[in-house]
């Protein structure tokens, strides 16, 4: 399911979409919990990528799976390490970007319908995974990019 679409490997395709969904609820996530007037314009779209961003991060970590058994399974050497590093942050990635998304919808909840004590610790807790999320993503990009690009 993860490996092809319409021929062509399927991962390439498919990061792109966490490439584009992670970072926004991150940043959407912040600016959620720390700009309370934005509140009310920002709800649905940090819902709906507080849904996205985790089923996309998860998509990518499946379809590199694929991708690396059906293409690098007997890659050794230097591209062998290469992979292993990206690969290395699939995981955490594909961890800290759920903790956000979930920690995003409960701020959403809290900031309706609980007090600002628990929306306040809540808005904390989603900017340090916001960071955390943003870091991994940044890294499975750069060490994917060096994967392909390096010599």
């Amino acid at each position: 399911m993860f490996d092809e679409i319409l021929g062509l490997p399927a991962h390439p395709l498919i990061i792109h979409t966490a490439v584009i969904f992670i970072p926004l609820l991150a940043l959407g996530s912040v600016v959620y919990g720390l700009a309370p007037r934005v509140r009310p314009s920002l709800s649905w779209p940090v819902v709906l990528l507080a849904l996205a961003a985790p089923a996309s991060a998860f998509a990518a970590k499946e379809s590199g799976e694929a991708f690396k058994q059906g293409r690098f399974a007997g890659a050794e050497g230097a591209l062998g390490q290469r992979i292993n590093d990206h690969e290395s942050y699939a995981d955490p990635l594909l961890l800290s970007v759920i903790g956000l998304g979930v920690a995003t919808l409960l701020l959403v909840y809290s900031s309706r319908k609980l007090g600002k004590v628990t929306t306040g610790v809540l808005s904390a807790v989603t900017v340090v995974l916001a960071l955390v999320a943003g870091y991994y993503v940044l890294m499975a990009g750069h060490t994917g990019a060096t994967a392909v690009w390096a010599s």
